[in-house]
């Protein structure tokens, strides 16, 4: 693997590198030389620039944040400066008039109120902090779902996907993927389904199939490490949720399902758990929040949090994610949950927070 993070040294900083000077000049190259030396420096510092600091955010309605909730979240962005944000639950729907195929990449505007909702957020996404990333979609054919993913335009991928297949043109049901690879690792934006209530209704089968398929991807993606992000519809273990007995119990209507394992709160029954273990153990995969983070916190610890009025006030989980690869562990510095409280400060009106991710730069 070619190294563009470096290592954590072992007291928790990193050095800067030495940018004095040596103290006998080296002789002065012909102008050719020259010119050919700083163009060959100007590409190789462009070729090794690559994202160091990544954001998630579930915004359950990009639009929505727009018109409500755009100066507050615009002021936390442009403080933070991540190199990559990615986004689940656009809810934009995909272009193509009714009735006609659709195209997943990009925003339907072939009507009057689609056409001004598209100019909306397009004008929010060219303003600051906005203006310095480059933005991909892959989008329902409703409003429904959808997946983002801006990155900085002095730090492109190689490639961009929008499946687990890696197949060019293929955009997953929903919009649920964005895959991009960099030079040195992977990227990969999902917005996993919801496990659901009952087993009739196949969102069982659904989130199953999801989870195998998944499995499948990181056992199979070799060649470079992996970061995986987004809203994981999934709280690993019971410091995941602020009150497990609460979720443990839940029932829709009074519905049990006929397998213990499926029963509770989508997100945290057994079966959904016992995967998502499965997935780390055997991908190699670091859950790197709860490797920085190994007791609750019971104030900012969750993504995730119930509508403040009714039975889920206070009622949280974790549920947003970063996942990295082994391989990427000594280059991990932060990673931060930036909701908490009750009236769910730093949410941005969504019900989750973002989360973000730091790593140490390539020096």
């Amino acid at each position: 693997m070619k190294r563009f993070f470096k290592p954590i040294e072992k007291d928790g900083s990193f050095k800067k590198p030495n940018l004095s000077s040596s103290s006998s000049p080296s002789p002065s190259p012909s102008p050719s030389k020259k010119k050919e030396e700083t163009d060959g420096s100007e590409k190789a510092a462009a070729e090794e620039v690559e994202p160091s600091k990544f954001l998630t955010w579930n915004a359950n309605s990009l639009l929505l944040r727009i018109k409500n909730n755009w100066p507050e979240f615009s002021s936390f962005v442009g403080s933070l400066d991540p190199d990559v944000i990615a986004i689940q639950e656009v809810r934009m729907p995909a272009a193509g008039s009714k009735g006609a195929p659709k195209n997943p990449g990009e925003i339907k505007d072939d009507t009057n109120i689609s056409r001004g909702e598209k100019q909306t957020l397009m004008r929010a996404l060219s303003s600051p902090p906005f203006e310095g990333y480059r933005v991909w979609w892959s989008l329902s054919d409703t409003k429904y779902g959808g997946t983002a993913l801006l990155v900085k335009k002095h730090m492109q991928p190689l490639k961009v996907y929008f499946n687990l297949d890696r197949k060019a043109s293929k955009h997953e049901a929903d919009g649920r993927v964005i895959l991009a690879e960099f030079d040195s690792f992977y990227l990969l934006n999902t917005y996993v389904p919801n496990n659901g209530w009952k087993e009739e209704e196949n969102s069982f089968i659904r989130r199953r199939k999801w989870d195998k398929r998944i499995l499948e991807f990181v056992l199979q993606l070799s060649d470079k490490p992996l970061i995986w992000c987004g809203d994981l519809n999934v709280s690993h273990q019971e410091i995941d949720v602020s009150h497990p007995d609460f979720f443990s119990n839940a029932k829709l209507n009074g519905y049990i399902p006929p397998n213990k394992e499926d029963c509770g709160q989508p997100g945290f029954t057994l079966a959904e758990r016992q995967r998502f273990t499965t997935i780390l153990s055997r991908g190699k995969l670091i859950d790197v929040y709860r490797f920085l983070h190994k007791e609750q916190d019971k104030e900012s610890g969750f993504s995730w949090s119930g509508h403040p009025i009714g039975k889920h006030r206070g009622k949280k989980m974790r549920i947003d994610y970063f996942i990295v690869s082994e391989q990427l562990k000594n280059w991990i510095v932060s990673c931060d949950i930036h909701g908490h409280g009750i009236e769910l400060k730093g949410f941005y009106g969504s019900d989750h927070c973002p989360v973000s991710l730091v790593l140490s730069p390539k020096t």
